[in-house]
């Protein structure tokens, strides 16, 4: 919903997607009766307290043991970096390869995209509004293929109570990796997109006061 809209009193129901006049900043929808807000109460507070909650637990999900592998009846941990060297060492490089991906690139990817956005949404940026939506679609198609690295594991420690394998369990490096995970997730929905065309239409306005040779909107500087 832009800015004009606001300005005009109307808001649109995230449930059932009808237009309602605004008595109040949170109210209930004519329709469905479902009770929503212009905007996400305190989203940029919430996205950012959940995004390093998430920073704070992959730092111990990388230095606790992941994994537990038997020898023989001797166990060896191993962090999630050890643990890729070991699947590396013993043939299972598409293994390695995922949970490389799913422990490291996903996580700190939405990590750093939450942050992106969160300053996309306060402050000037050379990203356009086009760009600024790609990333959040991302962010948020990322949620869920985090949790990759905790079904691998998990899929390892069936094998192994199969009989298949006779040499991975579960360690307690998986709680702080999921717990992570399901951190970013809440970050990415606690974020309201709509903020991003709220700070764009705001320094355009500004722009346009200071230079009115902007005033035609398609003249506006490239990301600005």
């Amino acid at each position: 919903m832009s800015n004009k809209a606001l300005a005009a009193g109307l808001g649109n129901c995230p449930q059932c997607h009808k237009l309602n006049v605004m008595h109040a900043e949170k109210q209930a929808c004519s329709r469905c009766l479902t009770v929503f807000s212009t905007r996400k109460p305190k989203s940029l507070e919430y996205t950012l307290a959940w995004t390093i909650a998430a920073l704070v637990m992959f730092i111990p999900a990388n230095l606790y043991p992941m994994m537990v592998f038997y020898t023989l009846g001797k166990p060896d941990a191993s962090t999630i970096l050890e643990g890729i060297a070991i699947f590396i060492q013993m043939g299972m490089l598409p293994v390695a390869i995922i949970i490389f991906i799913a422990s490291f690139v996903v996580p700190l990817s939405k990590i750093m995209g939450l942050f992106t956005l969160m300053y996309n949404a306060k402050r000037k940026t050379k990203l356009t509004l086009k760009q600024q939506g790609k990333l959040y679609h991302v962010v948020e198609f990322l949620g869920p293929w985090s949790m990759l690295d905790v079904f691998v594991v998990t899929v390892m420690a069936a094998v192994v109570n199969l009989g298949f394998l006779t040499s991975v369990e579960v360690a307690s490096g998986i709680t702080y990796f999921t717990l992570m995970v399901v951190f970013t997730i809440f970050a990415a929905e606690s974020f309201d997109p709509r903020l991003l065309w709220d700070n764009h239409q705001k320094h355009n306005h500004r722009i346009t006061e200071t230079n009115p040779k902007y005033n035609n909107k398609d003249e506006l500087p490239h990301g600005k």
